[in-house]
């Protein structure tokens, strides 16, 4: 059985163990809930599909289904679970390696020396205004540039799944999960912690 859990990345800090300090990020993880099983007879796959953060708000009749604010599916057979359930972190012990998945910080329109790593030009020898320009773009042949070309975009604001991450700490009372090294994303991003 997969153990997946969602959350929220809250800040990063920093926690002693065995007399070293160890660079952490802190997760609240609420308790996720089943809400629906999807079946090969019927969707044609099989999958469960939980959700995190109830909405405060009074739910409307239109609304019945989307009660959640994240909705999540794990590629599971849906024989070991039922609608409804609560899926809680407690799942996950102290020590054990995550794989984790949420979307990285904007950064808006960059060029291509910040976004794509490029040198750039010299700063002497007649380069004026130039020396963070994106130089030749190709051949003149085609008249067109080619597809996949590395230029100035917009950068960030991407799905990144970072493995073998560390569980340094569990708290129970605070429903926070601290782990070991950087996870993507600002602060408040949705995060999944999955085994």
């Amino acid at each position: 059985m997969a153990k997946l859990i969602l959350g929220k990345k809250v800040e990063m800090t920093r926690i002693w163990k065995d007399g070293k300090v160890v660079p952490c990020t802190l997760i609240s993880v609420g308790p996720c809930f089943v809400t629906q099983l999807k079946t090969l007879e019927k969707d044609g796959y099989e999958a469960v599909q939980i959700g995190f953060e109830k909405k405060v708000k009074n739910i409307k009749k239109t609304e019945k289904g989307k009660e959640f604010k994240h909705l999540c599916e794990i590629k599971e057979s849906p024989a070991d679970y039922q609608v409804g359930q609560q899926i809680d972190f407690s799942i996950f012990s102290e020590g054990e390696k995550v794989k984790i998945m949420s979307v990285s910080k904007g950064k808006g329109f960059q060029g291509a020396v910040k976004r794509w790593n490029f040198k750039g030009r010299n700063q002497t020898h007649g380069v004026k205004h130039e020396q963070r320009a994106v130089g030749s773009i190709g051949a003149t042949g085609p008249g067109r540039v080619f597809p996949g070309r590395k230029m100035p975009g917009r950068m960030g604001s991407d799905q990144i799944t970072v493995a073998n991450l560390e569980i340094a700490k569990v708290d129970l009372e605070n429903s926070l999960i601290a782990i070991k090294g950087a996870v993507p994303g600002h602060r408040g991003t949705l995060v999944q912690i999955k085994n």
